[in-house]
């Protein structure tokens, strides 16, 4: 709606800030403003921008003769007012305001209010409430701490917002550790208010009801005035979490709050603007902790709007503007009790899930919601950093109603943060694009073991190798896996015979030949492509432990991990030990066993300790009890397995092929592959099966495309995670699928895949980065010597 009063006025704004304050220039542009941005380039808010100033804001004088040559090169534009929103920002409106001669804080005033101390002292020397404070400028001056300065104390920057290096110690050696750890990692990268300054100082800790006081303030007349609780902070490091509206502090505390800002603000000389003023209250009388001289960040709009239909933008801008705002009558009760909380993370790390239930827009409490971060999206808390994820406000008819409307909106939100840790690499990786690799951020992780600096041998002497090929001859036998095993073992040798290597090949058909063999044989290296022992794939593992026995080096996976990564089950307890996404799921060793009725179908019921999608067919999935006791008969009686039990995850199924060890540091992801299933048959489930009657349906994108970066990105990192937890090496393959809403869930882990030459995931995606079959087989040849040599 276009206000009359406001209609045609032109105000000048510093600073867009971030995309969150969209909805301020949104609101502005309604009033029928003209809108001039002094912002250091033009960004999001074109759209709501008239006209630009583009200055560097960090640089006063710079962003003053900016201002001038505009108003000199369009004269037709007159500036009526200027405002921000932005607290980095602050110094620079009152600097303009100044020069300009426009309503607002005298800059000597607002710099005296900016800097933490500085109003520390201000407030001690007009007798008012101010905790005892001493400005350090080294650990020396915490050592010479008088014996009067009691403890806890809250150390924390002269400048800054939203409680960043914020920390509460409780005795001076948590002090002195607490001020290295500030000095070492304060910067403007983790909160760019500190451009002004670095200088840090503590005081001691205020026990007490932390309320904000917005405030409407106009010619020095506290025009309205709201109080807000907020709730017990997350110490030591002083994250806020949550709020509510209106104050459920006594009239009395009340009243004695709004008196005390009102005379703090008196004697600093603040005449004008829509303050936020932060105090607690405590038995003693109220203390002031800040003031910000703009408008309350992100929700504080919403509830004051909501609890009191009082408009801060439009107060502001009027005030900024000159015109007159008769005094706001408060309403007895308010329209609405809010209650609301920011989005936190207990850990620094990614955020890896993402669930939002629509049902809960459709709920009329619901004030507003907002989650700024996406799938992929790094987050930064305490000592790291300082974000949160969004928030939350809903409303009531009382403020329990509230809280208790709270409780029940949250169970439509789910959401987890992977945890950053020295074995984690979710968050570290960088792409270049989809065709090459994901290499480790060596900046970020510090290798625990450097390489040896003598090696056996080189690379170049490489080829002067015997490998050794273990694996499954024909044999005329009508056996899948034995096929497929001598058809790699032909490609290995037909590749590597070409390359000048000495090759042999050892049946495990036949295992006491075999190990005859291998006994007095002088290979160097095995390449294990062997798929059963004794006619059972379940004896595979056995073949590696053979080579361990006879001391000869191999590539791929130790017996352990191959016979872990073999039980479906057991992989699906290490992946939930380690927080790796995947879907609900249960187990059956028995047929009278129970499955969790939490799970929901349509369910997928797999043999869990046989690979190669043996045993799963269109009806392994099913969609009610019945089915689903059937499929565990097939399963359980027929195949003589015990039966894995997960939720159905409908969408696009990614392969990821990693080469390298983690020990090694030499870790790299090749291009995904991306499996779609939108052209299968309607009454087809979207699955491999072990027959592949449907495979041709099957949209194969080698890399896949037009896949959002970051989902790429957390795609990559968990499949790095999962390859690591599992201790991999030299190759493997894990498979993810991706739900609906880009929600990554990892389906299984394959650490020795298919060499095969044709048809073969794994030697696809190498060839998108050039590397033919010979060069596969001759870098996993090199990763397998370089982890012997730094054994």
């Amino acid at each position: 709606m276009i206000d009359n009063q406001l209609s045609g006025k032109t105000i000048l704004l510093v600073n867009t800030g971030s995309i969150k304050k969209k909805f301020i220039l949104q609101k502005i542009k309604k009033f029928g403003l003209v809108v001039v941005c002094l912002n250091k380039e033009k960004n999001w808010a074109c759209p709501y921008v008239d006209h630009w100033i583009l200055a560097d804001n960090t640089n006063i004088a710079e962003a003053i003769q900016a201002i001038r040559e505009f108003i000199s090169n369009i004269p037709q534009v007159k500036i009526d007012g200027v405002l921000t929103f932005w607290e980095d920002d602050v110094l620079l409106t009152a600097k303009i305001i100044n020069k300009f001669n426009f309503i607002g804080v005298d800059f000597n005033v607002a710099k005296k209010i900016r800097n933490k101390f500085l109003y520390r002292e201000f407030c001690q020397e007009n007798n008012l409430p101010a905790p005892e404070h001493i400005l350090l400028k080294s650990i020396e001056d915490i050592q010479k701490l008088p014996e009067t300065f009691k403890f806890p104390v809250v150390i924390k920057p002269a400048f800054g917002s939203s409680s960043a290096y914020v920390v509460k110690a409780d005795d001076k050696e948590q002090l002195i550790d607490t001020y290295k750890y500030i000095k070492k990692n304060i910067s403007i990268n983790t909160e760019s208010s500190l451009v002004e300054g670095m200088d840090i100082f503590v005081e001691e800790y205020i026990a007490g009801d932390e309320v904000d006081i917005d405030i409407v303030l106009q010619n020095g007349k506290i025009k309205f005035y709201s109080i807000t609780d907020n709730y017990q902070t997350n110490e030591p490091f002083f994250i806020e979490t949550g709020f509510s509206i209106p104050s459920s502090l006594s009239n009395k505390n009340q009243q004695d709050l709004i008196e005390m800002a009102e005379v703090n603000l008196e004697k600093l000389g603040v005449q004008n603007g829509v303050i936020q003023f932060e105090a607690k209250s405590t038995k003693n009388g109220p203390v002031p902790i800040e003031i910000n001289l703009r408008m309350g960040g992100d929700e504080v709009y919403s509830f004051i709007k909501g609890a009191w239909n009082v408009d801060l933008i439009e107060s502001a801008v009027k005030i900024a503007l000159g015109i007159y705002i008769p005094q706001i009558k408060k309403l007895e009760m308010p329209c609405k009790y809010i209650t609301g909380m920011d989005f936190l993370s207990d850990n620094s790390g990614v955020l890896s899930q993402l669930d939002i239930n629509e049902e809960i827009h459709k709920k009329d409490y619901l004030e507003q919601l907002h989650f700024f971060k996406k799938v992929g999206d790094p987050i930064l808390v305490p000592p790291e950093g300082y974000e949160y994820l969004g928030w939350i406000t809903v409303s009531g008819h009382s403020l329990p109603d509230a809280r208790d409307k709270l409780k029940e909106a949250l169970k439509y939100i789910k959401y987890e943060v992977a945890k950053f840790t020295q074995d984690s690499l979710i968050g570290k990786t960088l792409r270049k694009n989809s065709f090459s690799y994901a290499s480790l951020n060596t900046e970020i992780i510090v290798k625990a073991a450097k390489m040896e600096k003598v090696k056996k041998i080189k690379r170049e002497d490489q080829r002067s190798l015997h490998i050794g090929i273990v694996g499954n001859a024909n044999e005329n036998e009508d056996i899948l896996l034995a096929r497929s095993s001598f058809e790699i073992s032909k490609n290995i040798i037909k590749a590597l015979k070409e390359r000048k290597y000495c090759v042999s090949f050892f049946n495990f058909n036949n295992i006491e030949k075999a190990f005859n063999e291998l006994k007095s044989s002088n290979v160097d290296l095995v390449f294990n492509v062997c798929e059963k022992i004794n006619n059972s794939s379940l004896l595979k593992p056995c073949a590696i432990a053979l080579l361990d026995m006879l001391q000869i080096p191999y590539i791929g996976p130790n017996s352990l991990i191959l016979s872990l990564c073999m039980d479906k089950i057991r992989v699906k307890k290490l992946l939930t030990f380690h927080n790796i996404p995947i879907a609900k799921w249960d187990y059956a060793y028995a047929i009278d066993d129970e499955i969790n009725k939490d799970l929901e179908f349509p369910l997928i019921v797999k043999p869990a300790n046989i690979d190669n999608s043996f045993g799963i067919d269109n009806k392994s999935v099913v969609t009610d009890q019945y089915e689903l006791k059937k499929q565990l008969k097939k399963v359980i009686i027929d195949l003589n397995s015990p039966a894995l039990v997960e939720e159905y995850i409908d969408g696009d199924e990614y392969n990821v092929s990693i080469l390298g060890s983690e020990e090694e540091g030499d870790l790299r992801v090749l291009p995904l592959s991306r499996s779609i299933f939108k052209n299968m048959p309607d009454k087809q489930w979207h699955i491999y099966t072990y027959q592949k009657e449907y495979a041709n349906n099957i949209i194969i994108q080698q890399p896949a495309k037009n896949i959002n970066k970051k989902l790429e990105t957390l795609i990559t990192e968990i499949a790095l995670d999962t390859y690591n937890i599992f201790d991999c090496q030299d190759y493997a393959s894990i498979k993810i699928r991706v739900d609906k809403n880009d929600n990554p869930y990892v389906l299984e882990i394959n650490p020795s895949p298919s060499l095969i030459h044709h048809n073969n995931c794994l030697f696809k995606v190498a060839k998108l980065i050039r590397m033919e079959y010979g060069d596969l087989l001759e870098e996993i040849i090199t990763m397998a010597i370089k982890r012997y040599q730094q054994k």
